[in-house]
């Protein structure tokens, strides 16, 4: 019995997020992925469910219920356990930019370009490409033995300085530029989402009147606009950009930055790649994360 998951209410945006569509981008459709791929991870293992698995990216209040069986339900690696009919009201998040609230057996949304999650900008994956509103029902996957998942998603620390690999575009800044980058502290502006964090703080000047040539775009690349405004590539990404880059976010990062509410400091500390690849290998490690199956 595979039962399903109904939507009452909603506060604020929630979607359907798995671990995004991998092998994509040269057919224009970005990679998307969970804003903060941690706790994705630790609610779907704390109810047995593989670290891809769909589940719920929330960035408030929604209340759930319960149907056709007894459902275990993590929220951010917290079970809650509700009988056939039940229902669970999750608060909005408090200390974090979202919250992910998983359900044993994954919700088996259709997948689409191999991969289940929401890709708004497209209006496809998830449930029929949109935001979740009050009475969509969502079908669920077999459930799975419980798993012992050590709880690692209050390790979070939104306080720490974001490491980054400068360039590749260093060069069309000043050395103060990059220097500035490196020294300031910014902050996360309000008007930030899926497709790019925006911040706050010191113009970053460089000159370029928007003559550089279209290329390939990663997550975690940060953006200088004309106006000097930084933006940080988010899962949703245009896959291609011609603003200057001016450093990139490593990806063991990638959930420390973007948990982040509005008016949240950052700041950015340089490091070499060997440094980035051995903390994303230390990341994987820690979390788990084995290859990733399709849907």
């Amino acid at each position: 019995m595979t039962g399903s998951l109904d939507i009452i209410s909603v506060g604020a945006p929630v979607t359907v997020q798995d671990t995004g569509r991998p092998g994509q981008m040269h057919h224009g459709v970005p990679p998307g992925g969970p804003l903060v791929p941690e706790l994705l991870a630790l609610s779907n293992r704390t109810v047995g469910n593989p670290h891809w698995a769909a589940a719920l990216e929330a960035f408030g209040r929604v209340e759930l219920r319960a149907r056709g069986r007894p459902l275990r339900v993590s929220v951010d690696g917290r079970i809650h356990t509700l009988a056939d009919g039940e229902s669970l009201l999750v608060p909005a998040p408090e200390t974090r930019s979202v919250r992910y609230v998983a359900v044993e057996g994954g919700l088996a949304v259709p997948a689409v370009l191999g991969g289940r999650g929401t890709l708004l900008v497209a209006k496809l994956g998830g449930h029929a490409g949109r935001l979740l509103r009050a009475g969509d029902t969502l079908p669920l996957g077999a459930a799975n033995a419980p798993a012992s998942f050590q709880a690692l998603g209050d390790t979070l620390d939104t306080a720490a300085p974001i490491r980054v690999t400068l360039g590749p575009d260093t060069r069309r800044f000043e050395p103060a530029t990059v220097a500035t980058l490196l020294s300031a502290t910014f902050t996360v502006s309000a008007s930030s989402d899926r497709v790019g964090m925006r911040l706050e703080g010191p113009a970053l000047t460089h000159g370029d009147e928007g003559a550089g040539t279209s290329r390939p775009m990663v997550r975690g690349a940060i953006q200088v606009t004309l106006s000097g405004t930084p933006i940080v590539l988010g899962p949703d990404h245009p896959t291609t950009g011609g603003y200057p880059l001016i450093a990139t976010v490593i990806r063991a990062d990638w959930g420390t930055l973007c948990a982040r509410r509005p008016g949240t400091p950052v700041r950015f500390q340089g490091v070499s790649l060997d440094e980035a690849r051995h903390a994303w290998r230390e990341f994987a490690e820690r979390l788990g994360l084995g290859e990733r199956h399709s849907p």
